[in-house]
This record gives C-alpha cells, sequence and structure tokens, in this order.
C-alpha cells in the first residue's frame, strides 16, 4: 500500500521501532546480500580459471572498494540531510540535496573513469598485483572503470530513496542488476560447453575469461542505473532528478563531505588496508604461494563482507529512523532505535559467524578445490577473520548512529579506527613480529583483523556512550501536527 509523504513521516515518528526499522530494513538487506552474492559469483566464477584470476578480483576489489566508498561518501553525506529536511517538513531543500548528491556523484564517476583508463597498469601494480596476476587484473579493471559513472549514481539513488524510507523501490533497482551480473557472468567468462557449478553444461559462451566478469558487472550496473533513475523519476512519492534542480555551492559541498567522511573512512580506508594486506603478502611470502595467498585472502574478504552485508543492511533500515526522529527533536526513539538495532545485528552475526566458523574449510574449497594452498590458508584466515565477528554490531551500528545524527568527526573517527587507524599498523607489525615461518606469514595478515576489531570496540564504546549520555538529558520536543 502506497504512502503519502506525510504518512511516511508520520510512520518514521509514531510507529514502534521494533516494527519500522525491520520493515526498512528488509529491502535493505536483500539489497545487500544481492550485491555481496554477484560479487562472489565474480570471484567463484573467475576462480574456475586460474588461481592468478582469483586473486586478479581480489586485487580489483580494492578500487571497486575506493569508488564505491566515494559514492557511500556522496550518498550518504546528501541522504542523512535529505531525510533530517524531511523530518523538519523541509521538501525544497531535501530536492536539492537529491540532486546535488546525484550530478555530483555523476562527475565523479567520469573522472575514475578517464583517469582509471589512463593509468591502469601503474594502478594495478599499486593494487599488489604480481606480474601473473596484472595481466587479469587490468582486464578486469578497465571494465569497471567504464562502469563507474553508473555504479556511483546508482549507490547514490539507493542511498537517497532509503533515506526517504522507499527502500523497497531502490532494492528492486539493485536486486534486478545483481541477479543479471550472476546470469551473465559464466556466458561472458566462458566458452560454449563449459561445465560450470560442477553439473550443468554451458550451451553458449563468450570465453572472454577474467574481462568477461567485469564486462558483465558493467552492463549489469547500468541496467541498476537506469531502474533506478526510472523509480525516482516516475514516482509521485520520490525525489526526481533533473539538472535544473542541480544548485550546488560550496557550504552545500562541504556539508554533504562532512557528514558522508564516515563513509569515506569506513570503505575507502578499508581499501588501502586492503592494498597494504596485498603488498605486504607480495613482500612476505616466498614466490610460490604468492598468487594462492593473495587468492585466498581475496576469497575471505568476499565471504566476510557477505555477512557483513546483512549487518550493514540492517543498520541502513535504522538510520532514516534515526534521521528523522532526530530532525524532529525525538531523542527517546532515536536512542531505542540504537540498542534495538545492536541487540539484532549482535545476534545475527553471533549465528552466521558459529555456522561460517565450522564450514570454513568448505567454504573455501568451493571457490578454488584444484588449489590445495589456497584452501589451507584461506580456511584459517577466514577462522582468524570471524572470531571476533560478533563485535561488529555495536562498532557498525555505532558508526552509522553517529553519522545519521550529523556527528561527522567522531563518525568518521570511528569509521576510520577498525580498517584503518587500527587494521593498517597491526597489518604492518604482526607479519614481522610473530614466530612464525614464511609460509605462514598469510596467517599474522589476517591475525590484524581481530585485534582491530577488539581495539575499534572499546573507541565505539567510547564515543557512543557519551553521545548518548549527552542526549539522554534532552527532553523529546512535541509532535507537530
Amino acid at each position: 500500500m502506497k504512502m503519502s509523504s506525510a504518512e511516511r513521516a508520520k510512520m518514521m515518528l509514531s510507529a514502534p521501532v521494533s516494527r519500522i526499522i525491520p520493515r526498512l530494513a528488509i529491502p535493505t538487506i536483500i539489497s545487500m546480500l544481492i550485491t555481496s552474492i554477484y560479487n562472489m559469483a565474480d570471484t567463484y566464477f573467475v576462480s574456475q580459471i586460474s588461481t592468478a584470476a582469483s586473486g586478479a578480483v581480489g586485487v580489483v576489489f580494492s578500487v571497486m572498494g575506493i569508488i564505491q566508498a566515494v559514492s557511500f561518501t556522496i550518498g550518504m553525506g546528501s541522504g542523512a540531510p535529505l531525510s533530517q529536511a524531511l523530518g523538519s517538513g523541509k521538501q525544497d531543500e531535501a530536492r536539492t540535496l537529491a540532486n546535488v548528491g546525484f550530478f555530483t556523484a555523476l562527475i565523479m564517476g567520469v573522472v575514475f573513469l578517464i583517469l582509471g583508463n589512463v593509468f591502469i597498469e601503474p594502478i594495478v601494480g599499486f593494487l599488489g598485483a604480481t606480474e601473473t596476476i596484472a595481466p587479469h587484473a587490468m582486464a578486469y579493471a578497465s571494465y569497471i572503470f567504464y562502469a563507474a559513472p553508473f555504479v556511483m549514481c546508482s549507490f547514490v539513488m539507493n542511498n537517497h530513496l532509503r533515506f526517504q524510507g522507499l527502500a523497497t523501490y531502490g532494492m528492486v533497482g539493485i536486486t534486478a542488476g545483481g541477479i543479471l551480473n550472476m546470469i551473465l557472468d559464466p556466458i561472458f567468462i566462458f566458452e560454449p560447453g563449459t561445465k560450470i557449478l560442477g553439473f550443468l553444461t554451458l550451451p553458449f559462451g563468450l570465453g572472454m575469461g577474467t574481462a568477461g566478469a567485469a564486462v558483465a558487472t558493467a552492463l549489469s550496473q547500468f541496467v541498476s542505473f537506469c531502474i533506478l533513475l526510472m523509480q525516482c523519476n516516475l514516482r509521485r512519492d520520490t525525489i526526481s532528478i533533473h539538472p535544473r534542480y542541480f544548485r550546488p555551492t560550496g557550504k552545500l559541498l562541504a556539508k554533504i563531505l562532512y557528514i558522508g567522511a564516515p563513509s569515506l573512512g569506513r570503505q575507502g580506508i578499508a581499501s588501502i588496508a586492503n592494498i597494504l594486506l596485498n603488498n605486504t603478502v607480495k613482500a612476505c611470502v616466498v614466490l610460490s604461494l604468492q598468487d594462492a595467498a593473495i587468492s585466498a585472502i581475496s576469497i575471505t574478504s568476499r565471504f566476510v563482507m557477505f555477512i557483513n552485508s546483512s549487518v550493514i543492511g540492517f543498520g541502513q533500515g535504522f538510520q532514516p529512523v534515526c534521521g528523522f526522529n532526530y530532525g524532529a527533536g525525538q531523542y527517546s526513539r532515536v536512542r531505542k532505535a540504537f540498542w534495538f538495532s545492536v541487540k539484532v545485528t549482535t545476534v545475527i552475526l553471533l549465528v552466521l559467524g558459529v555456522i561460517a566458523f565450522i564450514f570454513a574449510e568448505p567454504i573455501v574449497t568451493a571457490f578454488r578445490a584444484d588449489d590445495a594452498e589456497v584452501v589451507r590458508i584461506g580456511t584459517v584466515a577466514l577462522r582468524m577473520h570471524l572470531t571476533t565477528i560478533p563485535l561488529w554490531g555495536f562498532i557498525v551500528m555505532g558508526n552509522m548512529y553517529t553519522q545519521s545524527i550529523g556527528y561527522g568527526g567522531r563518525a568518521t573517527l570511528l569509521s576510520a579506527s577498525r580498517q584503518g587507524l587500527f587494521l593498517i599498523p597491526a597489518l604492518v607489525t604482526l607479519p614481522r613480529v610473530l614466530p612464525l615461518a614464511e609460509a605462514n606469514v598469510p596467517y599474522a595478515v589476517a591475525a590484524a583483523q581481530p585485534v582491530a576489531d577488539v581495539l575499534s570496540l572499546v573507541m565505539a564504546v567510547f564515543i557512543v556512550m557519551g553521545i548518548l549520555r549527552q542526549f539522554s538529558q534532552r527532553e523529546d520536543k512535541p509532535l507537530q501536527g
């Protein structure tokens, strides 16, 4: 049943948070899971080519993460104040924010397209590609750069729809592109007659190899872009996208950057850490194991991202509720929504983490059964990664909470801690101080994430509890109407 903007605002400000957050979260969780699944599909199908090809996807994943980080910086930076503007009844301000966010993302996407393809060879070297991985990485990255404008605009529109309380509309576009990607992957990658999934023979295929996975991704992202743009412009209950509403000012762009900076910290620094991780493996591991180690860590990262996507999706259902109620001065509902989200996500992570820990070896084997070293390294790395996964509930929700209420500085510090402030020093230090044989250095690298998680939780508790105590002393404003 469709709701008017007034009805949707009333729902945000008065419906029980235990009902409205899951309602908003389910579409975003589906969107995030589908995105993670088709990312894993890329890894799975490319891994069937060779270990070097599998490593290439992991290497290029860093630059994809940077593109997504800039997208979320713009999308979250314009989306959070958009929801606050809607909560305050400022429709014109919300429309300006949506359009400045969209067209800024489009411009940045074109910049990525041009610079990425011009400097593609030094870029993949910087990302940590070995000599055997580099040709696959360049073939894959080129098409990813071509798709950058559509990818960035899609992420921004999806965020804007979510902050309007219309996550289902965004889910349609993201899900359609993800399903198409999974269908196109084997068609573009393999020759006709190739066996896929262990039993299915491909009747036709283009045999493009690693590049085929990137082409499939690019086409799918373009389809998502078109669907999301239609959702924004053809539905009466959404904010339209049109050049005439693109009214950027230095103050507005600075505001978007300030509020969106935590997303840049959360994902951008994660990409930098992944680049450092690949280069650490390349520098410290014997030559014969470099490709296997990078491939194993790539597989592990994609699978852990799949688990984490459920938490981020739930948090994205929490954020519009948080933004609406903060904008309306309903501070007690903001606190209640936060603690509800922490409890739910911690339980989800605990259950998924235990299951994945038990089945770590078959999970890694499913991606690269033909390489025993990939399975050996990947199994241990995945289990080490999962030891602290229940802590992410408080860390991620705390980051999203501080970002949604406009505490950009503290949110940025919190988002940068897990993947930068603590992880990067751990990545640099652990492989050099732990008494491990050279072949086991990837385990020392994998141990860096649990260390960073524990330290990040300490910082998150300190920052978030301080803000919660501050707001516990504020009384709720009376609701209008």
